[in-house]
């Protein structure tokens, strides 16, 4: 007695599994495309009514640190910090939601594991 898998599984033609190879090639070209235009394309991010501005590639490497004269103050030291942490955070925030969405267009809204 020969086991039957149902309509659809395993047992297609030889031209499917091709094209769908072929399908999943073109994909994966595409995406590695889009990973590094997104590596190289710079994002900036403001706080404090601009006094700390962060610039980072997204690669997440910082390129620029901006902060206005008047925000440093001896006395509040921690204030420069905070807003120091909260525009890294919001830069990269910004790079993986960017990210994410260029990889969902790609991949028609599929989780893929281990692609991004």
């Amino acid at each position: 007695m020969k086991a039957r898998l149902p309509k659809g599984y395993g047992g297609g033609a030889p031209g499917n599994v091709q094209g769908m190879l072929k399908q999943a090639q073109k994909m994966q070209a595409e995406m590695t495309r889009v990973q590094a235009e997104l590596e190289e394309k710079e994002h900036t991010v403001s706080v404090g009514g601009g006094a700390v501005e962060v610039t980072m590639t997204g690669k997440k490497e910082l390129k620029v640190l901006n902060i206005k004269p008047e925000v440093v103050d001896p006395e509040d030291i921690e204030m420069l910090q905070d807003l120091v942490i909260s525009a890294v955070n919001e830069v990269i925030r910004e790079i993986d939601e960017e990210s994410n969405r260029e990889m969902e267009k790609l991949s028609g809204g599929m989780n893929i594991p281990g692609l991004f």
